[in-house]
């Protein structure tokens, strides 16, 4: 199993950055890919950002340019950089790995993009 722990979260202003952490209990190299998600209330769970197999990287179309996903594997940690945020940005980010054809998730982090 993986339990995995998000932090980073907070208000911000419009414009503003930063950067979501997602620490996991479970060694980088044994994960199969990694994801951050974003769920806004009434809205549905939407993918934002994912290293898939390979390394490669994909990012939802809204954050290109805006978002940066990355991880540093001797930390097992999973981090996404946020930037230029705009107030849809805002709802609970979460982190989701898949491990040995199983899907985990953290809890999320809020972020909040208001004046």
């Amino acid at each position: 199993q993986v339990q995995l722990v998000e932090s980073g979260g907070g208000v911000v202003q419009p414009g503003g950055s930063l950067r979501l952490s997602c620490a996991a209990t479970r060694n980088m190299f044994d994960i199969y890919s990694e994801a951050w998600y974003r769920q806004a209330p009434g809205r549905v769970r939407e993918l934002v950002a994912a290293i898939t197999p390979g390394d490669n990287i994909n990012y939802a179309d809204a954050v290109k340019g805006r978002f940066t996903i990355s991880r540093d594997i001797a930390k097992n940690t999973l981090y996404l950089q946020v930037s230029a945020l705009k107030p849809k940005d805002g709802g609970v980010y979460l982190c989701n790995v898949n491990y040995e054809r199983n899907d985990y998730w953290g809890e999320g982090t809020q972020d909040t993009v208001s004046w």
